[in-house]
């Protein structure tokens, strides 16, 4: 039988989807001068300690590129990161994030309405407006610019990802990644100057009021912390929708068995994030010499961890390849792990969950068109459908 993952063009760096064990959970990567971490208690010890692989990765770009890294917690640890995810934390809370369920839950139902037809792609009909919608709403900023939003971050992604050596990208002025992150951060900087001048009740306003250490955010570290909490608060379920849809296409017992109990979609979107994890990978620094597994990095490397392959580590999960929503233990590390585990986790889950529920109210023969293969993004630090066609009857 042909492997999904082969039929459905997922990137071949990511080799597990294709049938393909890691030889070793750390391996250096001479082509691209990277050290590659597939298992799952070495990325858990990589994400654990921070002081030995820093997030901060900006020491493999040029100096002229640290205007796009303030402010990104992404590329933040200690002190520093504390203090500036502490600005939006509360905005993400259990709490927080279950009062938004009947925003959410209308976002979702109005796209919906406009399907038409026995067919449709869900990229572009739900699993990319939807989020965005709901993270552009928190923001403050308009949601009549998403296609602007999805043109800016893919152009940026893109670009990135041409270089074969990914600890070389180059998001320096003049480059066409930097450009269109410059492009990216002009924009935030214009919805933010318009804060300035007359506050609203959003996220971008309590950004530009903020104070760290009685300091005012500067206007790169708002664009970009801004710009972070836009893009990430859509990829992520963006992908985990089509994902999703794509496990209980090929595992139609499991898919069954949801339709019949609704209880079981958390589990099941928990075992679509594990199987096909959205953010395939993150990358850290050695500030020191390290000893991971067998291997011994020298400082100043660039480390690869990838989710989406220790989430395939059989030390950690009975059979990893087998789609199964009944695991006992749902430990993966789609979210990340730690201080940096991802901040819009709950609002991720609360809108797959939303998504698969009214997708099961509305199309009782809901499965994936044969005649029209899903593509997938060409990206290697992404697993995640660019276009799904769906049959609804």
């Amino acid at each position: 039988m042909t492997n999904p993952a082969d039929r459905w063009g997922i990137h071949p760096d990511h080799f597990w989807l294709h049938g393909q064990q890691p030889e070793q959970p750390v391996r250096f990567d001479e082509e691209t001068g990277a050290w590659n971490v597939y298992g799952y208690p070495e990325a858990q010890h990589v994400l654990a300690d921070p002081e030995t692989f820093a997030s901060d990765t900006s020491r493999f770009f040029p100096p002229e590129a640290s205007m796009y890294s303030e402010g990104d917690l992404t590329m933040m640890d200690g002190a520093d990161h504390r203090k500036l995810r502490k600005l939006v934390t509360h905005s993400f809370t259990p709490k927080t994030v279950a009062d938004l369920e009947p925003r959410i839950r209308q976002v979702a139902t109005e796209l919906l309405d406009a399907v038409e037809g026995e067919r449709f792609e869900m990229v572009t009909a739900l699993a990319y407006p939807f989020p965005v919608i709901v993270i552009a709403e928190l923001l403050g900023v308009p949601v009549s610019d998403r296609d602007r939003f999805r043109e800016m971050v893919n152009q940026i992604l893109q670009i990135g990802a041409q270089a074969a050596d990914m600890s070389q990208v180059q998001p320096e002025e003049g480059t066409g990644n930097g450009q269109a992150t410059q492009k990216f951060a002009d924009y935030m900087n214009e919805q933010a100057a318009e804060r300035r001048k007359r506050p609203r009740e959003d996220l971008l306003t309590q950004l530009v009021e903020a104070e760290v250490d009685g300091d005012r955010l500067t206007d790169a570290q708002v664009a970009n912390f801004a710009g972070l909490l836009l893009a990430a608060g859509f990829i992520t379920t963006t992908m985990l929708l089509g994902n999703t849809m794509l496990c209980l296409d090929r595992y139609p017992r499991h898919f069954a068995e949801m339709r019949d109990d609704r209880a079981k979609v958390p589990a099941v979107i928990e075992e679509a994030l594990r199987f096909l994890s959205p953010i395939a990978m993150t990358a850290r620094a050695t500030n020191v010499n390290a000893e991971l597994g067998d291997c011994r990095i020298p400082r100043d490397k660039f480390v690869q961890v990838w989710f989406s392959a220790a989430n395939r580590d059989p030390r950690q999960f009975e059979r990893p390849d087998e789609f199964n929503p009944s695991r006992e233990s749902s430990a993966h590390l789609a979210f990340g792990r730690g201080v940096h585990f991802c901040l819009g986790a709950g609002l991720a889950r609360l809108e797959a969950r939303v998504a698969m529920n009214l997708l099961l109210d509305r199309f009782d023969g809901l499965r994936v068109d044969p005649d029209n293969p899903p593509t997938f993004l060409p990206l290697p630090a992404f697993t995640g459908p660019e276009t799904l066609t769906l049959l609804t009857k």
